[in-house]
């Protein structure tokens, strides 16, 4: 009989998802079936599996050392350059500025040095992340910026972290604001609430100012900082977080941001890429602020955290509007 212990870092989380990260190898089946014949237990005791481990925890597991070893992968870390600045970082949580041209995440299984893949390398120099086959939690990042857009992601180091986060996302304690350049003229401050369905064919969304089926609400806010005659220096404030939300919205409105390969004015991009060499869309997550009160990011409250605007795009907007603070 082996004995695990459940620590902080795993707590919180359904017995039988804690099992199946832990035999990363095993099939679903195969747990539930040793739970039901008590060859897994917790705490000595018959479990379910739907039980919500806590600290201090313990689960009993009356199998052989090698069928164990069989269904536990080792997990490894890839070695990748840090291409990332460092907004914010403590014991839980590493805020962190993504450059434009990044993937979050691997899209194709030769996809390598992605941001998740510097974050846990970094992670693992610095000794916070040591992966091996027992080992149930690897960090996380909770939210996604797209591969052209650049700026805060949070990423949490613990499980606690991850979840209060996402809990937080979802509850819309983290309000989430965007500086972005876009076509034409906006001189007041405004409101996008339509609707977006998500075409898988063409990795796009359509937009609909009324609700129909297979649509989802999402919200944005925007107030113009600057503009010339061509083009307007924006404000976005991300109410909800569906996909090419802000750059769907803003091509709806007839005001698409500026570079954008999939939802901007062609002829404006050709001009921009003569103009100022833009071959990315101008889309910068900026600043969050914290607006949890109560809980594990309580100590959080308030907080606002901001993350520089890349070179390029400071450049643009001081040859655009002059050398203005706001931006």
């Amino acid at each position: 009989m082996q004995e695990i212990r459940i620590t902080k870092n795993e707590e919180n989380q359904r017995l039988d998802k804690y099992l199946l990260k832990y035999f990363n190898k095993a099939p679903k089946s195969v747990i539930y079936k040793l739970l039901r014949k008590k060859r897994i237990k917790r705490n000595r005791a018959k479990a379910e599996g739907s039980e919500i481990l806590q600290a201090g925890d313990t689960i009993q597991l009356y199998l052989a050392q090698e069928t164990m070893e069989g269904w536990m992968e080792e997990k490894a870390v890839n070695v990748a350059q840090r291409h990332f600045g460092i907004v914010y970082e403590d014991d839980d949580l590493l805020v962190v500025n993504k450059p434009a041209g990044l993937l979050t995440h691997p899209e194709k299984a030769e996809d390598r040095e992605t941001l998740m893949d510097q974050i846990l390398y970094y992670l693992y120099e610095k000794g916070q992340y040591m992966p091996g086959a027992a080992q149930t939690f690897t960090p996380a990042v909770c939210n996604r910026l797209d591969r052209n857009t650049s700026g805060i992601v949070v990423a949490g180091k613990t499980l606690r972290a991850v979840q209060a986060v996402n809990a937080a996302i979802r509850a819309r304690h983290v309000e989430k604001y965007y500086i972005t350049l876009v076509n034409g003229v906006v001189d007041q401050a405004g409101e996008i609430d339509w609707y977006l369905a998500k075409e898988a064919s063409q990795n796009q969304v359509r937009v609909s100012q009324i609700q129909r089926t297979g649509y989802q609400q999402a919200l944005t806010t925007y107030r113009p900082l600057a503009h010339t005659a061509a083009y307007t220096l924006l404000e976005l404030q991300l109410i909800t977080g569906k996909t090419h939300q802000i750059r769907a919205h803003m091509q709806a409105i007839g005001h698409p941001v500026l570079g954008d390969r999939k939802y901007g004015d062609p002829e404006a991009n050709r001009t921009a890429r003569v103009e100022f060499a833009i071959s990315n869309q101008c889309l910068h997550a900026q600043r969050i602020v914290w607006k949890e009160k109560e809980g594990f990011l309580a100590y959080l409250y308030g907080r606002q955290m901001t993350a520089p605007l890349p070179k390029q795009m400071q450049t643009v907007c001081s040859c655009l509007f002059g050398e203005a603070e706001h931006f």
